[in-house]
Formats: C-alpha cells, structure tokens, sequence
C-alpha cells in the first residue's frame, strides 16, 4: 500500500503577496517619488535664482536712478562756484537761481566764499539773504565739504511730511567757494513707490544708521524707525552682504517671510532693499509642488491598484500550486490544478498534473509490485509486473539450472549458539548471497534455514544459463568463505557446499490462495539437492548436463560416478574449480562429455 511521507510547511516569514505587492507599487511610486523631488528641488533652485535676477534687477534700477538724481544734483550746484568771489554778486544770483528753475528737487541754496563767511542765501520757502555775513566755517557743510569734497547731510522731515536732505559741494577753484543747498527727497520716494516686484513686492531705503528714509508707505518714514526696526533692518542687511548680494530669504522688520535683495548707492552710504512676500515669491513652485503632491497621490492609488491586481495574479496561481502540491505529495494523485493564465504558470500547473498522472501509475504498481512480493520472489514479481497478467506463472515445462546451497556443520552449530548468534550468522549469509542471486537475475524459490533454491532461465529466460549458473555459484562460494573465516576465529566450525543440476521441469505458480510460490518440479530438481548434499565444504558439484554445457569455459574435476541418496543407479559428478580453494584430487580428463 502507498504511504504518503507527512509534509511539513516551512515557516514563512514574509508573504510573496507583500512582496510582490511591495515590489511592483516600489517599481510605479519611486521613479515618481525621484521625479516630484528632483523637479521641486530644481524649481526651488530655478524660481530663486529668477527672483535673485529680478529682485537685483530693480534694486540696482532704483539705486541708479537715486544715485543718478543725486549726481545730477551735484553737477548743477557745480555751477553756482565757478565764478570767484572778487567779481560781481550778481552773477552768482543768476547762477542760484538758474540751478533752481532747472532742479525743482532744491528747495534752497546757500553760498559761502572760500574763508567760510555766507554770501548768498536763495530760497523758495523762505526770504532771500545777500551779504548774511555770519560765519559758517564750523557748519558741518562746509567741514565735511573741506575734508572730502562733497558731503550730504542726514535726512531730516520738514513740518514732519517730506524728506530732506542737506548737500554741500566746492568748486574747481578755492576762490569759487563752497554750495550748500537743501534737497527735497520726495524724488526718491516717488522712485521706491513705482517698484513693483507682484502685487506685494515693495522697495525701501535705509541710510548708514539704520534709519529708514524711503518707503511707499510713507508713515513709515514719518513715524521714523526705533530702535529694534534699526537692529532687523541692520540685520537684513547684514544677512544679504553675506551672500554677496544674492537675494535671500529672511524676515523684515515685520517679522514677515519675504524673499529679498538690496543695492548700495556709494555716493550717500543709502541702501535700497526690494522684497517680495516669500507666499507670492514660491507661488508657482507651491502651484508645482502641489500638482506633484496630486500626480503622487494619483500615482499612489494606480501602483496601489495595479500592484494589488498583479500580486493577486501572481500569487493566486502560486496558491492554487501550493495547494495542490500538498493534496499530491499528501498521495492524492488523482488532484489536479487547474490554472489557465496562458503563462508560465499554466505550464508548471500541467507538469504537476502530468507528475500526478505518472506517480499515480507509479503507485499502483508499487502497490502490485508489493502484493506479489508477499508471495513471490522479486524477479516474478517484476516480470508479472511489466507482463500485465500472470500467465508467466502458469505452470509451464521449462529447461532451467537448479541451483542448491546450504552450510555445513550449521545444525551442529545452531544447537550450541545463542540465538542471537544464529541470527547474526544468517543475516550475513543471505545478505550475500542474496546480492550475488540479484546480480545474476536468478530465481529465489525457496529458502529454509541455511538451504537456497535457485532457478536460472525461469521464469525469465536468458541465454547461456549452465555457464551464468556456475559463475553465481563460484561468487557465491568466494564469498561465503569470506564470511567464514570470519566465522571460525569466533569459533564456529561450519562449511559450505552447492550442487547444480540442469534439465527440463514443470516451473509454475503453486499453493492456495492466501500463500502462493513459484518453484520448479521434476528430476533435475532433485539431482540438484542430492549434488548439494554430496557437496563437502568448498565444493561446487555439477551434474553431466552442466558440465557438458561449460566445457572449455569453466575449470572442472570429474569425481566419476556417485550413488546419491533416492537414485537407484550412480550419477557422475564434477567438481568446479573455485578462486577460494582447489581440488585435492587429480586433474583427470572429462570422461562422458561427448557421449
């Protein structure tokens, strides 16, 4: 009967679903993941190097436009100090005024000779002075002018509305004397004003302290800057320098994100910063980030469902295998899987069922095979096997070699040893003797005790059976001498003797029902045990028929004839020569053969 080996799953540690799943949503959402990132990160960097290019853009248009107001400013005043003092006032009026009417951004002019004594005073908001005469060499004007050629005085708020600012300036020659002149700023504000970076980009400007003097919204301007409005604003400064004038991120004084950039105007020390709310600035790269973040999403939900869709397909099969290789290895044979994906695995799942199919056929004859080994030798068996009907087991007249062996000295030594001994003894013996019958795809029909039956050429024919059957006894003689020489240094005296008879016999199935043997009947099989039992130690007797079928391929020793028990007249025998031992007797001629 077929017996099924138990199965033991092994423990699994992570489900090839997961996996699958894991792997292919891994596929779908990493290059996305990679794409989305990269591109932000390169947004980022594009969107803040066209905000630094456009913030520095109009940082740099207003300083010059200032700076430009400023120097046009300078150039005019140059204008009033050309003349010397020694001639005519009236020229240097002409000249004031003329500078007036051509800057409408000067509000007053003040001239000074060349020892610091006011000579003229020109206003549009206040009276008109000639000859003052007060002394304005200490004013800081005229000092800073002496030291440095032109100075501009800080920013101060008449009547607390618009910006001024006070700028003095020498001419060519000594005797030209210095210009002071008084400067509405309202140009400057009306510059920062008209920057517009988006809808909440805005300009301003700073002198050296820290002050804020241009805004557009100018109550800034007029309510002045305290103290932590100067420390931010210094500090926003200080940040952009040390990015060397890139635009950079930051708080303003409101303490509000913004994205900004600032340029210097050389001549005054000022400052013009542009900034943009940093919400408006990265509008766009959020705008991108967010249609990332929907496409990631999207693309989450479609590796999700195709991941699923495909681990399923992928796993389903692979469950549906599993499945039924435990039903098969479990010995349901007749299960068969049923996978129809047109792939691979359709093709794994017929070769399982073409395994099943053939183990199926193979269990069935291991289960005839075993059925008739209970009552036949293994040989018959195969053969009634492989024939499909035991009609070779019918009784049947053959010519077969009738081969019989036992121990000598073996009751002797049965009647003295130990069981366990006999046992031990009887194990060896057959092991060996059963290896060497196998290999020579002899007949066992019978054994009892220490004695053997062998057929050879039935049921399973083969050519040259007399010589096939000396051969398997000479191994069979080596190798029991083998064993007892083992068996004497324990002490047992025992021998071994075979006899071979060849003939024709009636071979066949014969017993009952529930027993059943295949054997041989007839004179050669009795002439066989009688040779055996004629047979001493070492020996190998062979009837006339063998000897005549071996001659010239086997070495024999004729005996002559011998009166074997249940025979009325003599039977000649021969003995054969073995490797293991040697006959005692005279090696005469084969008498007999060819008559």
């Amino acid at each position: 009967m077929w017996r099924s080996l138990p199965l033991q799953a092994a423990p699994m540690r992570r489900s090839l679903f997961r996996k699958y799943f894991l792997a292919l949503f891994a596929v779908v959402i990493v290059p996305v993941t990679a794409s989305g990132i990269s591109d932000a990160w390169f947004g980022y960097r594009d969107q803040r190097a066209m905000l630094s290019a456009l913030l520095r853009v109009e940082t740099k248009s207003a300083a010059g436009k200032i700076q430009s107001f400023l120097d046009g400013i300078k150039d005019q005043l140059g204008w009033t100090v050309q003349q010397s003092w020694a001639q005519e006032e009236g020229q240097h009026r002409l000249d004031a005024l003329r500078v007036m009417r051509r800057v409408p951004a000067i509000v007053s002019i003040t001239l000074v000779d060349d020892v610091g004594i006011e000579r003229l005073y020109v206003s549009r908001i206040d009276l008109n002075r000639r000859e003052g005469g007060s002394d304005r060499s200490g004013d800081p004007a005229v000092v800073g002018v002496r030291s440095n050629g032109t100075w501009y005085g800080p920013v101060t708020f008449h009547d607390g509305s618009e910006p001024f600012m006070t700028m003095a300036t020498a001419g060519n020659r000594k005797a030209g004397g210095i210009v002071v002149a008084e400067i509405n700023l309202k140009l400057v504000w009306t510059v920062v004003s008209e920057i517009r970076v988006g809808s909440s980009g805005r300009a301003f400007v700073l002198d050296q302290t820290g002050r804020l003097i241009a805004h557009p919204d100018i109550s800034k301007v007029l309510q002045g800057t305290d103290k932590n409005t100067a420390t931010a604003l210094t500090r926003l400064r200080d940040e952009i320098a040390s990015t060397g004038g890139e635009a950079t991120t930051a708080r303003n004084a409101e303490n509000e994100p913004v994205v900004t950039a600032m340029a210097a105007i050389p001549g005054v020390g000022w400052t013009v910063f542009v900034e943009q709310a940093q919400a408006e600035a990265f509008a766009p790269l959020y705008a991108s980030l967010w249609r990332t973040v929907g496409l990631l999403l999207a693309a989450t939900i479609f590796a999700s469902a195709l991941a699923f869709w495909l681990a399923r397909r992928m796993t389903g099969p692979i469950r549906l295998l599993e499945e039924g290789t435990e039903k098969i290895g479990a010995g349901q044979f007749e299960h068969r899987i049923d996978i129809a994906t047109g792939d691979e695995l359709e093709r794994l799942a017929v070769r399982f069922n073409e395994m099943a199919q053939e183990l199926a056929i193979s269990r069935d004859r291991s289960e005839r095979i075993a059925r008739l080994k209970r009552f036949l030798a293994p040989q018959v068996a195969e053969l009634v096997e492989k024939s499909g009907d035991e009609s070779v087991l019918a009784g049947q007249r053959a010519e077969v070699v009738a081969v019989f062996c036992d121990l000598r000295g073996f009751t002797a030594f049965s009647a003295h040893a130990e069981p366990e001994e006999i046992m031990h003894v009887l194990g060896e013996y057959y092991k060996a003797l059963g290896a060497i019958i196998t290999r020579y795809e002899a007949t066992l029909t019978n054994f009892a005790a220490d004695g053997l039956m062998v057929l050879v050429n039935a049921p399973v024919p083969c050519t040259d059976p007399a010589l096939r059957a000396v051969k398997m006894a000479i191994d069979m003689q080596d190798d029991v001498q083998r064993l007892i020489a083992e068996w004497r240094l324990h002490g047992h005296a025992i021998g071994f003797g075979i006899g071979l008879a060849m003939g024709w016999a009636t071979v066949g199935r014969i017993g009952y029902e529930a027993r059943v043997d295949y054997t041989a009947i007839g004179h050669v099989v009795n002439l066989a045990s009688r040779l055996c039992s004629s047979a001493d130690d070492r020996q190998i007797l062979v009837d006339h028929a063998v000897a005549q079928s071996v001659l010239g391929k086997i070495l024999l020793v004729a005996l002559g004839p011998r009166q074997l028990k249940g025979f009325d007249e003599q039977i000649p025998a021969w003995k054969v020569g073995t490797r293991s031992g040697r006959s005692n007797g005279v090696h005469e001629p084969i008498e007999g053969l060819n008559g």
